[in-house]
């Protein structure tokens, strides 16, 4: 998420997001692809919570399967830089904040400052995982987890598609 909201903040800054937000047919095709991504992942995690298979949690992250971060790296930044309401709230707060004569420096440093910030969260809300991971590694309460996760990325994605642009 971190690195999607630098790129799309980057994107914005640069003046880019105002051309792909102008630009119907390209918003649409972003638009379209962050639906479809979140359709294929909310199936994902149906499957998951279907066949319930979970192989057992390792003690430390030099355990895990190789490749595991990339994929979870690739994941999150696919499902949140598809998102067009990122870039659209960059276009909408940043120049509240440093009007629009801002030289590209204060856009970026502004910009760069949402990914910071919301980087700091997810490592705190990771720590306090961390703690409660005992009861999160239960196959019962993985497979109800997974099954909610498939169900709110599914609505995200009908919802993104029914909205009107």
């Amino acid at each position: 998420m971190t690195a999607s909201n630098a790129v799309q903040g980057v994107t914005a800054a640069a003046g880019l997001g105002a051309l792909i937000v102008r630009s119907q047919p390209l918003f649409e095709a972003i638009r379209w692809a962050g639906v479809a991504y979140l359709a294929y992942l909310g199936v994902q995690a149906w499957r998951s919570a279907w066949r319930g298979d979970y192989p057992p949690l390792a003690g430390d992250a030099a355990a895990a399967a190789p490749g595991q971060a990339v994929a979870g790296f690739r994941q999150g930044f696919l499902s949140n830089v598809t998102n067009p309401k990122v870039l659209a709230f960059y276009l909408a707060v940043l120049p509240q904040f440093v009007g629009g004569a801002a030289p590209i420096g204060v856009l970026l440093a502004f910009a760069l400052s949402h990914a910071v910030l919301g980087l700091a969260y997810l490592l705190v809300l990771v720590a306090g995982l961390d703690r409660a991971r005992d009861l999160l590694s239960r196959r019962r309460v993985r497979r109800w987890l997974d099954g909610l996760t498939g169900v709110a990325l599914l609505g995200f994605g009908a919802r993104l598609a029914t909205e009107r642009t």
